[in-house]
């Protein structure tokens, strides 16, 4: 009996070792997170892991996003590898366990685990499965010998044995167009296996066709590429844009640039302004003056922000992103440009947090310094406006003062694209106005 409690004693303490077992679900790392990608996995299996250890990557539509571990616990299997796509939210990725746990129902919880997403189908399935029984293969089996006969037509003059006329008809093969070595020219078994259609011979001699394959490459469309496609469709088909152009006169703000940065470089060589530190800052001050384009259209309501969180467009090498600068309006240009420089470096590195890219309230895209004069943007929904910044040219403006009557001013063409729903014509144009008063006098917000 003592035997016997020992034994049952032991059963019991497993069983609920093997309990603690639980599975780990693919993330949710957005609220309209659906899917994603397994990046990289930090921990192999058998490995254990602490509260705030990296157990793995995972690949959003924006950002690749670090996965940090909430307990202590060990990886006991992993059930979805490295560079996986199209990983639904919720569904089991691995699984886990506490410290010091048996690590052998492992493999059938996975098992379970896998099982969870076809349980559905499999009764379809297994349903279905006995569908297509009623026509088994016994009548093709039977077709030869039934067809045989009537598929010879002229048989009185085509002569062939009968083996000959089996294999032919089996493997479709035209016995009109066979010719046979047999005696009195009569087809032969062998000369049936020798027979070689001339489309099939023709395709033998010549596998040049194949060659056309390579003047194309077919990219698999990403997370990323495929939400800002639909993203962009989406807005440009349900909102109403329309654009507003604006010539600004950039000599004072070169100026001022020339002089901060040379002060900054006396502090730190690696410190320097660009136009677009204060491009960010006048529009922050001109969505205080008007704060009517500083707002998104939520369908019953229009939220109108009190404070100018600007989406800065970067290029990276899987597409478009928009990390945000917060509260641009209270920072300085230099803090400007150290945030800007920090996300954007992110932004490329595929390492920006979905707090950093998520929100906004107006957008800025800046296409200037690969030499675009002017261009129309698509609006980042549900913000009202975006703004888009061509290069800065010298041109020869009127300029009555001088003697030559004209003069060299450096130009900068923008265009706001903005939400007529939310902000009418007249209100952008206060708005393009107000941003362009700023950068022709820039030291109006430096006071």
């Amino acid at each position: 009996m003592a035997s016997l409690a020992r034994i049952l004693s032991r059963q019991i303490h497993a069983s609920a070792r093997r309990h603690a077992l639980s599975k780990f679900g693919m993330p949710a790392m957005s609220p309209t997170m659906t899917e994603g990608g397994i990046a990289q996995w930090k921990k192999k299996e058998g490995e254990s892991f602490a509260a705030g250890d990296v157990l793995l990557e995972i690949e959003t539509d924006k950002a690749t996003i670090d996965v940090e571990a909430q307990d202590d616990g060990v990886v006991a299997k992993i059930l979805v590898n490295d560079g996986a796509k199209g990983v639904q939210v919720g569904s089991t990725i691995a699984i886990v366990a506490e410290p010091g746990d048996d690590l052998s129902g492992a493999d059938a919880l996975a098992a379970e685990a896998a099982s969870e997403k076809p349980q559905s189908s499999e009764p379809e399935k297994a349903a279905e499965a006995p569908k297509p029984e009623p026509t088994k293969p016994e009548p093709t089996k039977a077709q030869p010998t039934s067809e045989s006969k009537p598929e010879l037509p002229a048989g009185d003059r085509i002569f062939a044995s009968p083996i000959a006329k089996k294999i032919a008809l089996e493997q479709g093969i035209p016995l009109a167009k066979i010719k046979g070595t047999g005696p009195n020219g009569r087809i032969i078994r062998q000369d049936v296996e020798k027979y070689k259609p001339e489309a099939a011979a023709a395709a033998a001699a010549a596998p040049a066709p194949a060659v056309p394959s390579a003047d194309y490459i077919d990219i698999p469309v990403s997370n990323m590429r495929r939400t800002i496609g639909q993203r962009l469709t989406s807005s440009k088909q349900d909102i109403p844009h329309y654009y507003l152009t604006s010539d600004i006169n950039m000599d004072k703000v070169l100026k001022l640039r020339e002089v901060f940065n040379k002060a900054l470089s006396e502090k730190d060589k690696s410190a320097k302004l660009s136009v677009n530190d204060f491009v960010l800052k006048a529009c922050a001050c001109a969505l205080s003056d008007v704060p009517e384009a500083n707002s998104a259209w939520l369908g019953e309501t229009i939220r109108q922000y009190k404070k100018a969180d600007i989406s800065v467009a970067v290029a990276t090498p899987t597409g478009l992103i928009t990390p945000i600068i917060k509260d641009v309006g209270a920072k300085g240009l230099a803090s400007i440009s150290a945030e800007g420089k920090a996300l954007a470096k992110k932004a490329r590195d595929g390492k920006l947090q979905p707090q950093e890219y998520q929100g906004g309230t107006f957008t800025v895209s800046n296409l200037g310094m690969f030499g675009i004069d002017h261009f129309t943007a698509i609006i980042n929904p549900p913000q009202s406006c975006i703004l888009a910044v061509g290069t800065t040219k010298a041109i020869l403006v009127p300029a009555p003062e001088e003697e030559k009557g004209f003069k060299v001013a450096n130009v900068m063409k923008v265009t706001l694209s903005s939400d007529h729903r939310t902000v009418d014509g007249a209100v952008g144009a206060r708005w393009l106005a107000a941003f362009k008063g700023y950068l022709e006098n820039p030291l109006t917000f430096m006071l």
